[in-house]
């Protein structure tokens, strides 16, 4: 006979099954470390019942959520915010500049290691020269890692190398998407931390909020080392709705029952097809 769950236990049969991320449409030119293309369906969800006008994504990375948001109008208007100079320029070529010279570059690059490597190493680059070698890194690095220590893929899949995960074609159509929406787009370089700031009593938004990682974020990101518990103090200050996700571990949920914050676990499969829980924290979860 079978004995009684433990509270951890019980929280993972009350939760919902894991995503197949073959089912999202995948709008970012990003293949992003720590993406969300798995949460797409949980946070069509959660947007549909807290409709507002504004969505404001503090660490937006490869941006699916806010991406999702402004195809599928679930938001009028969605503000995107990064601080890593590297993504930060992709997005404001995109959304500010000239995306169809990114597009066009992207799709008529020949790729092979030295033209990759001149890229790569040239120096003193314009916004447009740092977007574009973003994008190729993105491509050509391991995981799509940017971070200090990353380097080029080898043998890649089925053997092709650096050209196993270019997509001229449909990174050009993604970006070309992007910029047919952009009236929808606001983006801006600054910290996450400053947009929480100064939004922090506005009741009409709804935030979406995926730090860097515990754990995780300090092989993935340039910009890991981030106060947690200062986080955690601005969230517990915001007047808008919001969904915080997190790596499930001690640290956070302490955190989170500290600042008397509600939290759920979702299943989600890592890129090696590990199954995992993530934490999701909110103001509210009568939309769950």
């Amino acid at each position: 006979m079978r004995g009684q769950l433990s509270i951890f236990e019980a929280e993972k049969e009350s939760i919902q099954k894991v995503v197949n991320v073959a089912s999202v449409p995948l709008r970012s030119p990003f293949r992003y470390p720590g993406g969300k293309t798995w949460l797409v369906p949980t946070i069509r969800k959660w947007l549909k019942h807290n409709h507002k006008k504004t969505l404001i994504e503090p660490f937006a990375g490869g941006a699916i959520v806010g991406l999702t948001a402004a195809f599928e109008n679930l938001a009028d208007e969605v503000v995107l915010v990064e601080l890593d100079e590297q993504v930060a320029a992709v997005w404001e070529v995109i959304i500010n500049r000239n995306a169809e010279w990114l597009a066009n570059k992207i799709f008529t690059f020949d790729l092979n290691i030295e033209n990759a490597n001149a890229v790569l190493q040239k120096e003193n680059k314009t916004i447009e020269e740092v977007a574009f070698c973003t994008i190729l890194k993105n491509r050509i690095f391991h995981g799509g890692i940017l971070a200090k220590g990353s380097g080029m893929i080898k043998n890649g899949e089925n053997g092709k190398g650096i050209k196993s995960r270019w997509y001229p074609k449909t990174l050009k159509d993604r970006i070309l998407a992007i910029d047919h929406i952009k009236q929808k787009l606001v983006f801006k370089q600054i910290d996450g931390f400053e947009i929480l700031e100064q939004n922090k009593l506005t009741k009409d938004v709804v935030f979406f909020i995926d730090p860097p990682y515990v754990k995780a974020g300090r092989r993935l990101y340039t910009h890991f080392d981030i106060d947690h518990e200062k986080l955690f103090t601005l969230i517990a200050q915001l007047n808008g709705k919001y969904m915080l996700t997190y790596d499930d571990n001690e640290e956070i949920r302490r955190l989170a029952e500290k600042f008397n914050l509600k939290y759920k676990l979702i299943p989600m499969k890592t890129t090696h097809h590990i199954k995992k829980y993530e934490l999701i924290i909110s103001d509210s979860f009568n939309w769950w």
